[in-house]
């Protein structure tokens, strides 16, 4: 991975004529995310005008206005504004969200791939893929997906190189440097190493996701038997 570019200042992008790209630097990298993070939620908390959505990514946002209610100019005038506030504000903790996992069996195929690929075993891949805190980038590709920074770079292996037409809701995979969870089946080429049974992604739920952008991913390995018991109890609490 190539090492990042931090921008001092943030860098205004137009894109369309009702888009605003902000951007904090180049690749990925904890400090520059922080640096998004914390300006999504000030965008979240001040509901500036004509703003109607902020959109965070790794390393910039894209903010979507209404120029009927707000011109440009203005609008990146109120983004330096709020920069220079920000910076007199220190970010609030992440919150540590545990992940229960199943390793290997038929939750996790690829995982025997991932240790011929990497050297290791089995027994090696799950106890690095789960000793490590996993800050969340990003969430996107489909509902809940969230992009997971700090794996331990003995576990890098690439993507499938066919992907899968259906990866079914749950299963935690890799692929290069990166683990990430599906929370709904969905196609995909990343290396199923594993599966959780808690449904990380329910739109019935007043929150339907378990954890947001900021937030540490914690990895924790259970049993088959866990993992069926975990699963049935998660269904029963939301009345399923």
């Amino acid at each position: 991975m190539t090492e990042a570019i931090h921008y001092e200042k943030p860098v205004f992008r137009v894109n369309g004529d009702s888009a605003l790209l902000v951007e904090y630097g180049e690749g990925i990298d904890i400090s520059i995310n922080e640096r998004v993070r914390a300006m999504t939620a000030v965008l979240g908390e001040k509901n500036l005008l004509g703003v109607k959505a902020v959109v965070p990514a790794y390393c910039s946002l894209a903010i979507i206005y209404d120029p009927c209610l707000v011109a440009l100019d203005a609008l990146m005038e109120d983004i330096e504004r709020l920069e220079a506030a920000r910076l007199s504000s220190p970010p609030s903790p992440p919150s540590i969200v545990e992940i229960p996992v199943c390793y290997g069996c038929d939750l996790g195929p690829d995982i025997k791939f991932v240790a011929e690929h990497t050297g290791l075993s089995e027994e090696q891949v799950v106890a690095l893929h789960s000793s490590a805190d996993y800050p969340i980038f990003m969430i996107g590709f489909t509902p809940g997906f969230c992009y997971l920074g700090g794996m331990d770079p003995r576990l890098k292996t690439p993507r499938r190189k066919t992907p899968r037409t259906a990866v079914p809701e749950g299963s935690v995979g890799i692929a290069e440097s990166q683990t990430g969870m599906y929370p709904i089946e969905s196609p995909g080429g990343w290396q199923i190493i594993g599966r959780t049974p808690l449904r990380l992604f329910a739109p019935e739920r007043e929150n339907p996701f378990l954890y947001r952008p900021g937030d540490i991913i914690r990895f924790r390995p259970v049993g088959k038997d866990e993992f069926l018991e975990i699963a049935r109890k998660d269904k029963t609490d939301e009345g399923l």
